[in-house]
């Protein structure tokens, strides 16, 4: 892990400011979803990137009523309906 130097205070409410800085980098935008992972007492922040809600993959995702789908997820169940 590198450490950036920076520190910030946590405020009352439990917040803490990410620099622009690590933000540009990180390309998180205003309203952009956080992951939140503990690891051997570390907190971890991760920018979320939603995946297959039936197998977890990220590969060749496809958006339908708003949840993310693989191709090849709907190509096993294009096949299913065809074995009927």
């Amino acid at each position: 892990m590198k450490s950036t130097g920076i520190v910030r205070k946590v405020d009352e409410l439990g917040r803490v400011v990410l620099p622009i800085e690590l933000r540009k980098v990180l390309h998180i935008e205003v309203r952009d979803a956080l992951e939140i992972f503990v690891d051997e007492g570390r907190i971890v922040l991760q920018k979320y990137e939603p995946a297959d809600i039936f197998t977890g993959s990220m590969d060749d995702l496809v958006e339908y009523k708003g949840k993310r789908v693989s191709k090849q997820s709907i190509i096993e169940m294009a096949q299913l309906i065809d074995l009927n």
